[in-house]
């Protein structure tokens, strides 16, 4: 007995290998880092591979653009100078850590990407629409999130969340997290606007909830877009 393969053509590696890739979004102190540790241990649980990663970081070359960014150094570059730096580490993220774990078939959680970019440096920040459009364009490519999560806290709360934690480990607040309370607020609101334009990507949690509570919002929002009605 013979099998003709005349007409049999061999998957693209995108897709029986691509993963899911999952952004955390929202304003400071709203537990992305936290979430991300629990929904990463959840997925490990359904034998699925994991990969975590943040931004501005990932790799070498993008940790040393975060600490120049973080640190305030960049700031008199103005916005949209610090918007190149941050497409240039996201795009040195992007290729060396989160498309090959995509391509590898992992699930990819990331604490912060390009909605962080819109919302600080964007239209809160002033910087140029038509550049920002253009810098993901050349940095991202079609490497877009299947979910991003935004954390919505108010900001008051999620400022009292960073003063606790820095005085735990004694430091200071990084060139973001130290600005007024209005401005943190107006950030905000721009994550929640971002959620309303784009509802088939963004999910919003109620992260002023107990950690457990947004842990269980986490995993119902991921396992009805990702995982299917069954698994929900």
């Amino acid at each position: 007995m013979s099998i003709a393969f005349d007409n049999w053509t061999e998957p693209a590696l995108k897709d029986v290998m691509i993963g899911k890739f999952i952004t955390f979004e929202g304003g400071d102190g709203a537990g992305k880092t936290t979430q991300i540790k629990r929904l990463a241990a959840s997925l490990t649980a359904t034998k699925r591979t994991v990969t975590t990663t943040r931004e501005p970081g990932g790799t070498p070359t993008a940790e040393a653009i975060r600490r120049l960014l973080l640190s305030g150094f960049a700031e008199p570059l103005g916005v949209e100078g610090e918007a190149i730096l941050f497409a240039a580490a996201r795009s040195d993220h992007i290729e060396g850590v989160i498309r090959p774990a995509l391509n590898r078939g992992d699930w990819v959680l990331c604490d912060r990407f390009s909605d962080s970019t819109t919302v600080y440096q964007g239209g809160i920040g002033g910087a140029d629409e038509k550049l920002l459009r253009a810098l993901d364009r050349v940095a991202i490519g079609e490497t877009r999130p299947d979910l991003t999560l935004i954390l919505d806290i108010p900001a008051s709360i999620g400022l009292a969340r960073v003063h606790d934690r820095l005085v735990g480990l004694n430091e200071k607040p990084d060139r973001f997290e130290a600005e007024d309370l209005a401005r943190h607020e107006e950030r905000r609101q721009a994550f929640l606007d971002i959620a309303a334009k784009e509802p088939g990507r963004c999910v919003v949690i109620d992260a002023a909830r107990t950690e457990d509570d947004v842990a269980a919002a986490i995993w119902n929002a991921v396992s009805s877009r990702l995982l299917g009605e069954a698994a929900a």
